[in-house]
């Protein structure tokens, strides 16, 4: 086995917290060739399909990445900003905000961002944070609900690099938090305000990413986690059951997927009459391509053509202020028994400390 080379160790050097904040990932660009090195990583990871890989080589190679790459650079086109792909520059700046609301409950912990697939990606991030000196590492998913093709495969990344790896850090890894109350109530207020100024639709559709249905039969709990959201959610909106659904949307291939899908269930609607409905998406923090071109507007277009005649996205919690309460809430319950609290002495300048990030993460977000 080759080891990475390490950093020269320095003894007596104090060992400092970080929290790794990880969503899956992003091309580089809106072009068929970044997408396709994007989809050829991400697609190929076992944790995301199972098919034997000799035949999904073949299946892979031959016909999804020379046909559904220019499709999916198409799609990001439509929601490229200048800055870049949204989902990148939201987790930027969720880790800088998580850092300041982790400093102002009085926690010296660096926050920083990686993606699963792509540039920034887990190793890279690793590798930095060795170098950085922090020798305790909290792993913190972007995904609320866990499903062993997300918050697994990050958990793969970590440990497979840290096989080349000779000094490993203490490592913690956040599960889940689907129905953690901060996170709850957070989509609860993000929800209440948007009707506060576009007024309530007749019905609120909840749309999850969706999984083959197989991977539920084998043991993922996913589904089962993101109806408890789901019903959690409802519960703190005060709403029956027949004022809201649940959906899954996002399927590839021709398999079966987690059931009821979106795009049929908003057409549904629209031909029964339904005049508005909302979609939230509560299995993403950050708005991305499944969020702004799926559901935005193509799922949109769909319920439009059925009939319907008012359709509202309501947006990811992304940098709203109850988003980053929730995750450092999150984060504090997993960094318990680590030596984050400064002391009194350090506690003033820790508060400032905060000031200063969270003021850089305004400053990143006035850039949009």
């Amino acid at each position: 086995m080759r080891f990475h080379k390490e950093p020269d160790y320095q003894h007596g050097s104090p060992n400092k917290t970080a929290v790794l904040l990880i969503n899956l990932g992003t091309p580089d660009e809106p072009t068929s060739s970044a997408v396709r090195r994007y989809l050829k990583e991400f697609l190929w990871d076992r944790r995301v399909v199972e098919v034997p890989r000799a035949i999904w080589w073949m299946i892979l190679n031959l016909i999804i990445l020379p046909f559904r790459s220019s499709q999916s650079a198409t799609k990001y086109a439509k929601i490229w900003t200048k800055d870049g792909s949204p989902l990148k520059i939201h987790t930027v700046k969720q880790a800088a905000l998580l850092q300041g609301y982790l400093g102002e409950r009085g926690h010296n912990a660096h926050a920083t961002f990686a993606m699963r697939y792509g540039s920034d990606n887990i190793p890279q991030a690793l590798t930095r944070l060795k170098e950085q000196g922090y020798g305790r590492i909290l792993v913190m998913p972007a995904y609320p609900q866990y499903s062993a093709t997300t918050t697994g495969a990050n958990m793969d990344a970590v440990f497979m690099h840290y096989q080349n790896v000779r000094n490993l850090p203490e490592l913690r890894f956040i599960r889940s938090y689907h129905d953690h109350p901060a996170y709850i109530n957070a989509l609860k207020n993000s929800v209440l305000n948007y009707w506060q100024s576009n007024g309530r639709p007749d019905r609120l559709i909840m749309s999850f990413h969706g999984l083959p249905k197989a991977f539920l039969l084998r043991g993922d709990p996913y589904h089962c986690e993101c109806y408890k959201t789901a019903r959690l959610l409802a519960e703190q909106l005060g709403l029956s059951k027949d004022q809201y659904t649940v959906s899954f949307q996002s399927r590839l291939g021709r398999a079966e997927w987690l059931q009821p899908y979106t795009a049929p269930t908003v057409q549904a609607l629209g031909k029964q009459g339904v005049r508005r409905i909302d979609v939230i998406c509560p299995g993403f923090i950050a708005d991305c391509l499944e969020t702004l071109e799926e559901i935005a507007l193509e799922v949109r277009d769909e319920f439009l053509h059925a009939g319907g005649k008012e359709f509202h996205y309501i947006p990811c919690l992304n940098e709203a202020p109850d988003c980053l309460r929730a995750l450092a809430e999150i984060a504090e319950q997993h960094l318990h028994g680590w030596p984050t609290m400064p002391t009194s002495g350090e506690l003033e300048r820790q508060k400032q400390q905060a000031q200063i990030s969270r003021a850089e993460a305004m400053r990143l977000g006035a850039k949009d």
